[in-house]
């Protein structure tokens, strides 16, 4: 945290209780608590993909901390929409407690019962749609339609006796979308004719001026550039991104080409989303992927994962040319999504090494082949001039869209000690129509690691960035209990280091030394003869070599 701030007082009758465990700072692992009378609601639990300062890491969860000896109080959890960032997470919260009644609308919930089901949960789910009211514990619930870039998304109004509070979730204003399925703004004057205490707004575009552009004008790019493609096509995106693998059907079958669709999410959601209506295929245009290469290939498109440059998604094994499908001269590549912050230099190695390979790779700094799903400046104020709420608590966003949309809030009127700009961790509490920050709780990130949840500390991580960076010598020596003298030793070998072996001759004497000083004080602890060791060889490898490897000294006393 930036700040220091003291742990909150104990919740106080008639007051709505709001901490936010992820998605505040950051694109990614959104999920909210609130908290009212003991009881209390999780909107969203959604996961943050690993950076190149985390290796190893597959993923990155919020913080169940707060919420670990607190689960028989949960009453439910309300689901946004389908996107990773907001339910990637639901498996694992589950493995504290599996019966949470989870609140969702049908798309959404699909994508969430798939997920469960390889985790081996059973879910306990309950399909909601706009304009429906429930009540659930204390808290009365009611679900907004909002356009997003996945079908099906929901704000929720949750409204307890200390007052009411909107999250957004995400959203944008699209005003001719793809499913006919607008925001519903006029739902929204409705809340704010009612009084609206306390406003959670999407930021991620918040900093953009103006309107989103709309998600027709990208189908026409997709056909375009379709059309002059000689070979092969290959189109990335999220695995959940309905609309856009809904134009690339279109387009494809615009150029006469057949699609078959790449990596495992991509096919389960899409079979979900063709099955449940939300995604149309005409009929002899979906192949399966083993029988792509029966098609001639200017008549293929691949829908593959991978838009973020992820290691082990399709695209970064075909850049990679450890995949099935090997991308040559002439093939088309498409990347249709936007950079998440952070991911900026995997995206651009694996458009360098495709373009290397020979494809022709457009994405979207050169050709329109995608808008964002979030909403631009113009549309956030509509929104709080149509609400008028009374605080306000940007959320889903790195803090300069938190700040800016904090800035278009104050702009429509709203005073500025009204607009709140927090981090993960920090407690909002909203009584009597004023919602204040009252402390904070420790919130940090949980890493999972293969079937590993939650060990891995950021100490391991920095263990990892040594080792990538700068390797690893080992010492081995075996030392005379009654003596001190060395019996074996001094053993060395590096790994990933630029230096031969050979190179440690010059260390060896002075190791030797050292030990025969320590012994002649006494020193017979085989850690602290480690604790010498390391100090030796650390000195002159800094000084000597300039690196700072990890070194791991071995000692036997016998």
């Amino acid at each position: 945290m930036v700040l220091a701030i003291p742990n909150p007082a104990p919740l106080k009758k008639d007051t709505l209780r709001i901490i936010p465990l992820g998605g505040i700072g950051e694109i990614g692992r959104n999920m909210t608590v609130f908290e009212f009378d003991g009881k209390i609601l999780i909107v969203d639990c959604g996961v943050l993909f690993p950076e190149e300062t985390q290796p190893g890491v597959d993923v990155i969860l919020p913080d169940f901390g707060y919420l670990r000896d607190r689960m028989r109080g949960v009453v439910g959890m309300v689901l946004t929409h389908g996107h990773e960032d907001h339910i990637g997470g639901v498996p694992y919260l589950l493995q504290l407690r599996q019966d949470v009644p989870i609140l969702g609308s049908a798309l959404t919930l699909a994508f969430v019962e798939a997920k469960l089901k390889e985790h081996r949960v059973t879910a306990n789910s309950r399909v909601v749609s706009e304009g429906q009211i429930v009540k659930i514990g204390d808290f009365e619930l009611e679900f907004v339609a909002v356009n997003h870039s996945i079908p099906d998304a929901l704000a929720v109004v949750i409204r307890t006796s200390a007052g009411s509070v909107l999250h957004t979730g995400d959203f944008k204003m699209d005003q001719i979308p793809l499913d006919g399925r607008l925001t519903d703004l006029r739902h929204f004057a409705r809340i704010g004719e009612q009084g609206l205490d306390l406003f959670l707004c999407d930021s991620t575009n918040a900093d953009v001026p103006g309107f989103t552009p709309l998600e027709k004008e990208i189908g026409p790019v997709l056909e375009n550039v379709m059309s002059q493609a000689r070979r092969r096509v290959i189109v990335a995106s999220f695995s959940s991104h309905v609309h856009r693998v809904q134009q690339v059907i279109d387009a494809a079958v615009a150029n006469n080409r057949k699609v078959a669709l790449v990596g495992r999410s991509m096919v389960r959601n899409m079979q979900i989303a063709q099955t449940m209506g939300y995604l149309t295929v005409p009929a002899g245009v979906l192949i399966d992927s083993k029988h792509a290469n029966d098609i001639p290939e200017n008549e293929l498109v691949y829908m593959s994962t991978g838009s973020q440059g992820e290691p082990m998604a399709a695209l970064a094994r075909m850049a990679n040319q450890d995949h099935d499908i090997q991308v040559g001269e002439g093939d088309t590549v498409i990347l249709a999504s936007s950079l998440i912050p952070g991911n900026e230099n995997s995206v651009y190695r694996v458009i360098d090494a495709l373009t290397r390979l020979g494809a022709n790779v457009v994405h979207k700094g050169n050709a329109k082949v995608h808008v964002s799903g979030h909403a631009a400046a113009g549309e956030l104020l509509y929104c709080y001039n149509i609400l008028k709420p009374k605080n306000v608590m940007p959320v889903h966003g790195e803090f300069r869209h938190l700040i800016a949309n904090g800035k278009l809030a104050e702009q429509t009127g709203i005073p500025a000690e009204r607009v709140l700009i927090t981090e993960n961790g920090w407690v909002v509490d909203l009584h009597a129509g004023r919602a204040q920050v009252a402390g904070a709780v420790e919130c940090g990130m949980l890493f999972v690691d293969g079937k590993t949840v939650g060990k891995i500390t950021e100490d391991d991580l920095q263990d990892r960035r040594v080792l990538a960076a700068e390797g690893f010598i080992s010492i081995f020596c075996v030392v005379d209990a009654a003596t001190g003298a060395l019996r074996v030793g001094p053993e060395i070998r590096a790994r990933a280091y630029a230096e031969d072996d050979h190179v440690f001759a010059d260390i060896k004497p002075a190791i030797t030394q050292a030990i025969a000083e320590a012994a002649r004080e006494g020193v017979r602890d085989a850690y602290a003869l480690q604790q010498v060791i390391r100090r030796t060889i650390g000195t002159w490898v800094n000084r000597a070599h300039r690196r700072r490897p990890m070194i791991i000294p071995v000692v036997i006393v016998e």
